[in-house]
């Protein structure tokens, strides 16, 4: 019965040692090959320039900066512009770059081979109250060779920093222009509604509420003046009405008698001494306005107008005179009175409207002075902020603000960064065995063979009784006796390869000796 056969570590043993040139081969030629690859691949070299990303000269607590964008973001949007089509392409033609790849490459082949070959890298630390912050970036070229990878990354910084400068400048100019053109436009908004708050207090003047105590004490005053004038007005109506019943009885020649009926004594002295000493006791008694105090002093002022002579007949026609001439002052009197009273109905009518007018002219008057108070402050806020942009763009236009400053230029390079030759040998000493093992297993898988008694009792599923070992011919010995041989030159040739390979890439063998025997010393 047939059962599957597992190989032992005799048959892998039988199998190295059938594949042993092979194997051999196999691993000096993917060694051989590493090498050459890491030999003939053209160094790359590298030329870096560090940027120190300074703060700020002056104290942010005297002069705030306009510009507080984080650096990352800055130097991200400097790398765009400064990677530009228009740039690269002047750099290439410039310094005859990619001139070896001929026609082959276009003009966007030769852009995209340039971008892959600048580096920019931020260095960053931990900034007390900030955390990580970006202190300073490196920009790097690569080409192949040192003195080319210098000067384009020189050109390079010299963009950076120049596209930097101007970048802040044209941000800090253009805010100050946009600020500029919204503070005047405030301006003259603010100006328009100060013209429409003046024309509405000078619209109603007389209705404003900060004169509202004012025309309250206005319109108290003129209806105290109204009830004096009222008060005018009626004392000069009844003086017309005694006048009247006066001139009546001067008419008719009764004087005494008219005085009598309004109750003035009827037995006055005639002569002007006893008139004048009876107006001085009257006046003792009343007051000026009293009839008998009036009808006295009538009497004496008509004996003085007739030179102080008796009352007679001859007087009546005197009275008569000085009657009409008082009734007509009277009548002026009560004119002039009743036009008062109706002017200072008038001004009463007026406060009156003017203070049920306030509230409505308050309300007017809020709106406009709300609306200007917030222009106002808009327009301090802006100004405010025009002066800060305005600082900001001196500090700018000086190179006092945020800045890039070149901390170091490029150099020459003195060692190529690419290819790293050790890595690739590294890697030829774990391919060339792993290799060599996977083609021999290869080729054992497709040509496979029947090696040893346990094989060949699974391949035929019976029990061998005897087996038979190889007996070798002279011939087979010398030919094995001629590959020991190759597989001895074949190690020294490797151990040669080895030896080179150490001085040439890892270090000298004379100091690699050296080295060696301190360590046992």
């Amino acid at each position: 019965m047939k059962s599957e056969y597992e190989m032992s570590l005799n048959d892998y043993i039988a199998i190295i040692k059938d594949r042993a040139l092979l194997l051999g081969l196999s691993i000096v030629v993917i060694l051989a090959v590493t090498v050459v690859v890491a030999v003939t691949v053209p160094p790359i070299y590298q030329s870096t320039g560090t940027i120190l990303v300074e703060s700020q000269q002056i104290s942010p607590e005297l002069v705030s900066a306009g510009n507080n964008t984080f650096a990352d973001e800055r130097i991200e949007v400097i790398r765009q512009r400064v990677m530009t089509r228009e740039n690269l392409l002047r750099i290439i033609d410039k310094y005859d770059l990619f001139a070896d790849k001929g026609r082959r490459f276009s003009e966007s082949d030769k852009i995209d081979l340039m971008r892959n070959s600048i580096v920019v890298a931020t260095l960053s630390t931990y900034v007390k109250g900030r955390g990580e912050a970006t202190v300073a970036f490196n920009v790097s070229f690569e080409h192949k060779r040192p003195e080319v990878a210098k000067e384009v990354a020189n050109e390079l910084v010299t963009l950076f920093l120049n596209e930097n400068l101007k970048q802040r400048t044209e941000r800090a100019n253009e805010t100050t222009v946009f600020l500029t053109q919204e503070a005047n436009k405030l301006g003259a908004e603010l100006a328009s509604l100060e013209n429409q708050l003046a024309d509405f207090k000078q619209t109603h003047a007389n209705a404003l509420p900060e004169h509202q105590a004012l025309r309250m004490s206005m319109l108290s005053r003129s209806e105290l003046e109204f009830r004096e004038v009222d008060r005018d007005y009626k004392t000069a109506q009844e003086e017309l009405r005694y006048l009247e019943l006066e001139l009546s009885a001067a008419n008719s020649g009764l004087t005494t008698k008219a005085e009598s009926v309004r109750g003035t004594p009827a037995d006055l002295p005639q002569d002007l001494p006893s008139l004048k000493a009876e107006y001085a006791r009257l006046l003792t008694k009343y007051k000026d306005a009293h009839p008998d105090v009036i009808a006295v002093k009538r009497k004496i002022e008509a004996l003085e107008a007739t030179g102080g002579r008796t009352l007679g007949a001859s007087t009546v026609s005197l009275d008569v005179a000085r009657v009409r001439t008082r009734i007509g002052a009277a009548q002026e009197r009560i004119a002039s009175l009743a036009e008062q009273k109706r002017e200072l109905v008038k001004k009463m009518e007026g406060y009156e409207a003017e203070i049920l007018q306030a509230p409505q002219v308050e309300r007017g008057l809020v709106t406009l002075m709300r609306d200007h108070d917030n222009a106002r402050k808009k327009y301090e806020e802006i100004r405010a902020k025009e002066m800060g942009a305005k600082i900001t763009e001196s500090l700018e236009q000086e190179n006092k603000a945020e800045r890039f400053v070149l901390l170091e230029p490029p150099l020459m390079p003195e060692k190529p960064v690419k290819p790293n030759r050790k890595k690739i040998v590294a890697l030829g000493l774990v391919l060339a065995p792993a290799g060599a093992g996977a083609l021999v297993m290869l080729l054992e898988m497709l040509k496979s063979r029947v090696r040893g008694v346990g094989a060949l009792e699974s391949v035929l599923g019976k029990r061998v009784l005897v087996a038979i070992p190889y007996i070798s011919t002279q011939a087979e010995l010398a030919q094995r006796k001629k590959w020991r041989k190759l597989m001895v030159v074949a190690a020294l040739v490797l151990v040669a390869i080895m030896l080179v390979i150490l001085h040439m890439f890892y270090m000298p063998l004379d100091l690699l000796l050296f080295k060696a025997l301190a360590r046992f010393q």
